[in-house]
């Protein structure tokens, strides 16, 4: 529910989880981030980069082990990319949207993005990819209810990632698992300030937040996760895949 009319405006703070060691297969990620986290408070909101999430849980994969189909021959040869890389992200999509320059495709979640979210960037090993939790929004209801155990503390968890965007330049960090917190605020049928109700306006809250968390957390920064406090996460049962439009609505298809 968008907040009543008139109410004071949160006063936002974003602050770093820091000395986390390197993520590996099996490690207790909640434990980890509860025992560094500031001091936790209910309400407070956990963006956790995608990245260690799935370190955590093993969504590593060797290109050395990939068998690579002719399909994942003919685009690579096209695209000029590692053909081990491009079948790993074949091995993840159900649909190739776009395959000219890089490859556009639709997860298994219904995510629209590059190479399907298969990264080669800060994993060990020369031939390594991390892939997408299987399931984001499972991965950030386990993490808010290890929290819980550990601390006590309620709190919201959203799972984050760069995602680039259509006509716009530039990445920006959104949300792919989120637990604790509605994913969006709608304000459709409400007033606007001058009593004119509003038709289009549900706001991706659970992607602003964890825009707002990658200020904190760069790319470079080794601070895979930050506590978004001043929002009261509202203890809601939205998910990422709130966020991602249904196919009868989406114009581009």
């Amino acid at each position: 529910m968008p907040p009543p009319r008139g109410a004071a405006p949160p006063s936002v703070e974003i602050l770093p989880v820091e000395g986390l060691p390197e993520i590996a297969a099996g490690d207790d990620l909640g434990r980890l981030i509860a025992e560094r986290a500031p001091a936790l408070r209910s309400g407070d909101v956990v963006v956790v980069a995608q990245k260690v999430v799935s370190k955590s849980e093993g969504r590593l994969r060797r290109l050395s082990e990939v068998r690579v189909s002719a399909r994942a021959g003919r685009l690579a040869a096209r695209l000029r990319a590692d053909p081990r890389m491009v079948q790993a992200v074949l091995d993840e999509t159900v649909r190739v949207v776009r395959d000219d320059r890089v490859l556009i495709v639709e997860t298994r979640h219904g995510f629209i993005c590059a190479n399907a979210g298969v990264d080669r960037s800060n994993v060990p090993g020369d031939d390594v990819v991390c892939l997408l939790p299987t399931d984001c929004d499972g991965s950030a209801a386990r993490l808010r209810d290890r929290i819980l155990e550990v601390t006590g503390t309620r709190v919201g968890v959203v799972i984050s990632d760069t995602f680039g965007r259509p006509w716009r330049l530039g990445l920006t960090n959104v949300a792919l698992g989120v637990a604790g917190l509605s994913a969006t605020v709608d304000y459709r049928g409400q007033p606007d300030d001058f009593g004119m109700p509003l038709h289009a306006t549900l706001v991706a809250l659970a992607d602003e937040v964890a825009g707002a968390a990658e200020l904190v957390m760069g790319k470079t920064r080794r601070v895979p996760a930050v506590v978004v406090r001043g929002l009261e996460a509202d203890g809601g049962d939205g998910g990422g895949s709130d966020l991602v439009r249904p196919a009868p609505l989406d114009l581009f298809r």
